[in-house]
C-alpha cells in the first residue's frame, strides 16, 4: 500500500493522545490542548506543504479504495470509546478541579476534531448506514441540527449573508460565534419544517427530524446523569459546548470576508475562490484534508481522499490550528487577514 494511502492513519494520533491526556488523570490531562494547538501550530508555522494533486488514474483508484473508508468508519466507535471513558474517569471523586478541567477541554477537542470532521465527511455520503454514523458523530457533541443545516443550508448559502456560518469581513469570532450557532439551529428548523410541508406532513410531529434531534439529545443527557452523576453530566455538556466553539472557529475562519457575487436574482455559483485554503501537511492529514475546503464546497460529494488544491484558490498563511488561535485575537487576525483579501482581490462586506 503507498504512503500516499497509509499517511492518513496518523489521524488515529489525535484520539490516541486524547486518550493518554484522559489516563493520566493529572496536569498531563491538558496535553491534547496543547499538542493541537500548540505543538502543531508550531510546526505549520515553517511548512508550505505540497499542492499537488492526484492524477486522474489515481484519483479513480482511492475513489474506490475501501481503505478510506475503514479509516473514517473506525473513528466512529473510537469517538463513543472515549466518551464513556471521559465519563467513568470523572467518576473518581479524588480528582482535583483542574485535572477535571483538563479532562473536560480534552473531551471538547474530540468533539470538535473527531466527532464533528468524521460527522461532516459522512454527512455528505449517500447510504443510510453512513448517514446514521455522521447523526452518531454530532450526537456525542450535541449538535445533530448540523447535519440538516450543513448540507442543505451551508452549502447553497456558503459566502453569502443567507449563510450564518459565512463570516463577515471585519466581523469578530465573538461576534460570529452567537450569530452562527444560533442561526444555524433557526435555518436548520426552518429547512425541515419546510421540507415537510411540502411533503404535506405536520411540522409538529414526529415526522421532523429536528424535534427527533432534540429528544434524542435531552435523553442521552439524562441517561449520563442518572447512570454516573449531574456533576458528571455537566462536565460532559461543557466538553460538548468547547466541541461546538471548535467547530465555528473552524467556520469562521474557512470563509472569512469572502463573498459570491449576486447575479439577478441569484448568486453565482460556488468556486474555489470563495474558501479559504491550507496546504499545511500535519492539519490535511488531521483533518482528513478538510483544509483544502475550495474542493470541498466546488463539489461536495468529493471524498476527502480525492479532495483538490486550486491555484487560484485564497491560501491560509498557517494551518487550520494556528489560524484558529489567531481568529482568538480578532486585532491580530483582522491585520493579516483583511490585508491577505485586498491583495487577493476580494470584495469585501461592509463592517460587520
Amino acid at each position: 500500500m503507498k504512503i500516499n494511502t497509509l499517511k492518513y492513519l496518523f489521524v488515529y494520533t489525535v484520539p490516541v493522545i486524547i486518550l493518554l491526556s484522559l489516563w493520566s488523570a493529572n496536569l498531563w490531562s491538558y496535553f491534547a490542548l496543547v499538542f493541537i494547538f500548540g505543538f502543531i501550530p508550531f510546526v505549520e508555522l515553517f511548512t508550505k506543504g505540497s499542492t499537488k494533486n492526484l492524477t486522474s488514474k489515481e484519483e479513480e483508484k482511492a475513489k474506490d479504495n475501501m481503505f478510506f473508508d475503514i479509516i473514517l468508519y473506525g473513528l466512529v466507535p473510537l469517538q463513543y470509546f472515549i466518551l464513556v471513558y471521559f465519563l467513568i474517569q470523572l467518576g473518581d471523586n479524588t480528582l482535583p478541579l483542574y485535572t477535571k478541567v483538563g479532562m473536560t477541554i480534552c473531551y471538547g477537542l474530540a468533539c470538535g476534531g473527531i466527532a464533528i470532521n468524521t460527522g461532516h465527511e459522512l454527512g455528505h455520503r449517500n447510504t443510510w448506514y453512513e448517514q446514521l454514523m455522521s447523526k452518531l458523530m454530532l450526537l456525542s457533541t450535541l449538535y445533530m441540527h448540523f447535519f440538516i443545516e450543513h448540507n442543505r443550508g451551508h452549502h447553497n448559502n456558503v459566502s453569502t449573508d443567507h449563510d450564518p456560518a459565512s463570516s463577515r469581513y471585519n466581523e469578530s469570532i465573538y461576534s460570529f460565534y452567537p450569530r452562527s450557532i444560533i442561526g444555524g439551529w433557526k435555518s436548520a428548523f426552518n429547512l425541515e419544517a419546510k421540507k415537510l410541508t411540502i411533503q404535506n406532513k405536520r411540522v409538529w410531529s414526529w415526522h421532523n427530524e429536528m424535534l427527533r434531534f432534540q429528544f434524542i439529545q435531552i435523553a442521552l443527557i439524562t441517561t449520563i446523569a442518572l447512570v454516573f452523576s449531574l456533576e458528571t453530566m455537566v462536565c460532559f455538556i461543557v466538553g460538548a459546548i468547547i466541541g461546538i466553539l471548535v467547530l465555528e472557529t473552524v467556520n469562521y475562519i474557512e470563509h472569512y470576508g469572502l463573498r459570491r457575487i449576486k447575479v439577478g436574482n441569484r448568486f453565482e455559483r460556488t468556486k474555489p475562490i470563495h474558501s479559504w485554503n491550507s496546504n499545511h501537511p500535519l492539519g490535511r492529514i488531521l483533518l482528513l484534508e478538510l483544509t483544502r475546503h475550495s474542493d470541498h464546497h466546488y463539489i461536495s460529494s468529493t471524498k476527502y481522499q480525492t479532495l483538490k488544491h486550486f491555484d487560484n484558490s485564497p491560501q491560509m498563511p498557517t494551518g487550520y490550528p494556528g489560524m484558529m488561535v489567531l481568529a482568538l485575537c480578532p486585532p491580530l487576525w483582522f491585520r493579516i487577514m483583511n490585508k491577505r483579501i485586498e491583495e487577493f482581490g476580494s470584495k469585501p462586506l461592509p463592517s460587520a
